[in-house]
């Protein structure tokens, strides 16, 4: 019986050797959420380790795009405003034509400045399944951006298309119902961002808001 008992004990670890395991697997467990958890989640890369392996860019996206629509949710409860003709101007779209019969058939430039983490947005008003050929690019630097769309009239407050982070986007835009269809932009850059949309098409509207 004493011999039982005394070799139960001996396949026991000691107390001192599973304070050394729990500090080894806190240590491990620190190092996977500072190298590869936070970078790849929240962009956060104290270490460097996440920007070498390309997880930090993929956190820095997933925070943004998680902003972005937070962003944009509360931009679609606010009441429309006036444009900022301060920062926008509006002109022909080199090479477009305009046609007398179709009334609705518009091209506009608009050119908005962004500060560094700053945001706006361009909305035009569209019909269902009307078209615009579009074209946007920012003077330097990647923009962060939610293509997207709303309608008060239809009670829909958000509508993707598509987002993600670019210095250049062509392509052409559908409109999924009646309403606003546009982009959001943020500059996450250090620096003054210029971003300048082309559009033309079938549209009666073209509005910036802040």
């Amino acid at each position: 019986m004493e011999h039982s008992n005394t070799s139960l004990n001996a396949e026991l670890p000691s107390m001192r050797k599973l304070i050394i395991s729990t500090i080894i697997a806190i240590g491990i467990a620190a190092v996977i959420l500072v190298t590869i958890v936070l970078p790849a989640e929240y962009g956060i890369d104290p270490t460097g380790v996440g920007r070498m392996m390309g997880l930090t860019k993929m956190g820095d996206i997933k925070v943004s795009l998680a902003q972005e629509v937070a962003s944009d949710q509360s931009i679609n409860n606010k009441e429309p405003v006036s444009p900022d003709y301060t920062q926008a101007v509006s002109e022909p779209v080199p090479g477009a034509q305009s046609s007398e019969s179709e009334v609705d058939y518009r091209s506009d430039t608009m050119v908005i400045t962004l500060e560094p983490n700053e945001g706006k947005e361009i909305k035009l008003t569209m019909t269902k399944g009307t078209q615009i050929d579009y074209v946007w690019f920012t003077d330097g630097g990647a923009a962060n951006f939610d293509a997207h769309a709303d309608s008060k009239e239809l009670q829909i407050s958000y509508h993707n298309y598509n987002k993600g982070t670019l210095e250049r986007s062509v392509g052409v835009l559908e409109a999924a119902f009646d309403g606003n269809h546009g982009w959001f932009w943020r500059n996450r850059t250090s620096e003054t961002m210029k971003v300048t949309l082309q559009v033309k098409g079938n549209y009666s509207d073209i509005d910036l808001k802040p």
